[in-house]
């Protein structure tokens, strides 16, 4: 009776223990945090390192056992308060690419090939909140023809399609630097 028991318990946290393998690791970026702030030279840094080894290990452990788990379960992590779970976010939103790359580099043939032919200037735009993480632009050009570009949030990105297409993802913070720039 006992064995079953203990049995399914042990699977039971095994799986929702190896479901928080991939998080923030909230607790260990802490740790790293307070090591930095306590000292402000490089030897001094990696003396403080290897005097609070062990606290990096039990940091570590309660992030891959505990704390990413509650992450991988509600989609936020409750060291940092930040959500979405890495586990769903989108790549691009988790690693940088370069912003300094070749102009030829950076076109978009997707966007060019969907508006290819079409010469027509925009004659007017109109706007529409579809929901607090959706904007739609209906776009009417001068020759009649019109398009739609769709705006959706999803998470610290927002991905762009125009038609049904998808043609860009840009960050949160990408596009409030634009805002930014251009109220200057």
């Amino acid at each position: 009776m006992k064995k079953p028991l203990l049995t399914a318990v042990a699977v039971a946290l095994a799986a929702s223990s190896l479901s928080g393998c991939m998080g923030q690791m909230g607790v260990s970026a802490a740790v790293t945090k307070a090591n930095l702030t306590v000292v402000d030279n490089r030897y001094g840094r990696a003396g403080l390192f290897v005097l609070m080894s062990p606290v990096y290990g039990v940091a570590s452990l309660a992030d891959l056992f505990v704390f990413n788990s509650i992450e991988f379960w509600t989609g936020t992590n409750p060291i940092t308060g930040r959500s979405p779970a890495v586990v769903d976010m989108p790549v691009e939103a988790i690693f940088k690419v370069n912003q300094h790359l070749d102009s030829s580099l950076t076109d978009n043939p997707q966007l060019d090939k969907r508006l290819q032919g079409r010469v027509a200037p925009v004659e007017r735009i109109q706007l529409e909140y579809l929901d607090a993480d959706r904007a739609r632009l209906k776009l009417f050009h001068q020759d009649g023809q019109q398009s739609e570009l769709l705006g959706q949030r999803q998470g610290e990105a927002v991905a762009f399609s125009l038609d049904g297409q998808p043609i860009a993802t840009v960050s949160v913070a990408e596009l409030q630097a634009y805002v930014d720039s251009r109220q200057s």
